[in-house]
């Protein structure tokens, strides 16, 4: 029985793999090709793009090493545990980026392009990746080589408060609470009488839209993610309370299907990147020859409306 459950795991960790790695890969190829989509925003969905491919390409192939209880090196096993976490820890801090870079376009809209540039945005995206330098703490080891696990070479303390308390339960509350405060001051705004003005609605309304699209992929952060920290809290607050492999599986696989789901989002939920994805569709996998070039500038044909998102 235990058998078939690793295979079972084996086999969805990789079909998990592969669609993230194409999922978000797809997001990039988007950005790359439509101007509309390279404003500052969009920078940190990049850098959410890059973890969430990473997490396909490696650190799915690693957890799936971890799971058969390979014998590796002590620190060989410790380097793997870190991807792992650093990856976490990277896409959280997307995630904070971009909840930071919404509510300033909404606290702030007439300064916002003066403050919030491009470079300023890629230099942020540049500490979201550096920040997550070695800071893994390790459990001592007097053997040199070990059947690498993951509860070896990590501490639970430090999963439990550092990991968990500190890097992704407190910055999942700043964020909810940056959502609300964006959300409350564009309804403040759409009910003022200037916002009758149809440039003021028009910003605003864009800004309602992406500000629910990026809060749902927060909301599916949370929910993919908090399971197997929940799991890890509960078994170093109370160590008699047993974890069954299935439910662990079921943990690790919702925390890396999240890296799935963003690209899926954005198609049903950000016409920018739906109208490229078709076209990239219809260009490079159907072979048509269409002209990519037309949404360079506004990321929409002649005949689409104005809206932006």
């Amino acid at each position: 029985m235990s058998d078939q459950v690793d295979v079972v795991y084996i086999v969805v960790e990789l079909l998990i793999a592969v669609t993230s790695i194409l999922g978000n890969v797809l997001v990039c190829w988007a950005v790359k090709i439509n101007r509309s989509l390279r404003d500052t925003t969009f920078c940190f969905i990049v850098s959410l793009a890059l973890a969430d491919i990473a997490v396909g390409a490696l650190a799915i192939p690693l957890a799936i090493t971890i799971s058969l209880g390979m014998k590796t090196h002590f620190y060989t096993c410790l380097f793997i545990a870190c991807i792992l976490l650093t990856l976490t820890q990277s896409s959280i801090l997307s995630l904070l980026a971009i909840a930071v870079d919404r509510y300033l376009r909404v606290k702030i809209p007439t300064r916002y392009r003066i403050i919030v540039t491009q470079r300023r945005a890629w230099i942020a995206v540049a500490i979201c990746w550096s920040s997550e330098a070695v800071q893994e703490q390790e459990k001592n080891s007097s053997e040199r080589y070990i059947t690498c696990k993951f509860t070896l070479v990590v501490r639970m303390d430090y999963m439990v408060y550092f990991n968990f308390f500190g890097w992704v339960l407190f910055p999942l509350l700043i964020m909810f609470g940056l959502y609300a405060e964006i959300f409350y001051l564009i309804k403040k705004q759409l009910s003022k009488k200037m916002a009758k003005a149809t440039d003021s609605r028009r910003y605003f309304g864009k800004e309602l839209k992406l500000a629910k699209s990026l809060a749902l992929v927060l909301f599916l952060f949370a929910v993919c993610w908090l399971p197997l920290h929940t799991m890890n809290s509960l078994k170093y607050f109370f160590p008699k309370w047993k974890v069954t492999k299935t439910a662990f599986y079921i943990g690790i696989f919702m925390s890396h299907a999240n890296s799935a789901v963003n690209p899926v989002i954005y198609a049903f939920r950000i016409k920018k990147f739906r109208v490229t994805f078709f076209q990239i569709w219809k260009k490079y996998i159907l072979c048509k020859n269409e002209n990519l070039s037309i949404y360079n500038y506004d990321g929409r044909t002649a005949t689409e409306n104005n809206s932006s998102v």
